[in-house]
């Protein structure tokens, strides 16, 4: 058994965070085992010049990811590839989403001045933004978050790394 090279295989077909439990539970081997030969392989990813991407713990799991150092061309493909696939409409409500999340779809609507249900279900569909609870009012309206996915799509660790509004959202009492 090649344990680095199906390691790596794991890793990079997952995509995302893996635990260390469950690769051991794959493997069939001891979790120290496993935990010894990632990060052995999570030194020479780093160590390596060359390479593009890195292994990187995340509590006890680990993912392949790129390095930091090639994050603007990520982010220009990243960008060209989701703008094909995202409507001036859906881009729209993403960003108003990614900027005052939680935010209610009424509050979506009336920012843009037109009704988003579709363009929700959209977003929602992809997997960029998600249901992150309900307000404790009449009707009991459904909040909306980003995602994990919106993060890796726009190359982003987290939301503070969006960048800065140049304008302020104004705020509407009835929405409240």
């Amino acid at each position: 058994m090649n344990l680095k090279s199906i390691l790596e295989s794991l890793l990079f077909v997952w995509g995302e965070p893996l635990n260390i439990n469950e690769i051991s539970k794959i493997l069939d081997l001891p979790v120290k085992n496993v935990a010894a030969a990632l990060k052995e392989m999570a030194e020479q990813f780093s160590k390596d010049k060359d390479r593009g991407l890195i292994i990187q713990k995340f509590g006890n799991s680990y993912q392949i990811t790129t390095k930091k150092e090639n994050f603007e061309y990520i982010q220009s493909l990243m960008q060209t590839t989701v703008n094909k696939s995202l409507s001036t409409a859906a881009m729209e409500a993403l960003s108003i989403i990614a900027y005052k999340q939680p935010v209610t779809r009424v509050e979506i609507e009336l920012i843009r001045g037109v009704k988003c249900s579709n363009v929700i279900k959209g977003l929602l569909d992809k997997g960029l933004i998600k249901e992150t609870g309900k307000l404790d009012k009449p009707g009991r309206p459904v909040v909306y978050g980003t995602t994990e996915e919106f993060l890796r799509h726009f190359g982003l660790n987290s939301i503070d790394e969006l960048p800065a509004l140049n304008i302020e959202l104004k705020e509407d009492k009835k929405a409240t």
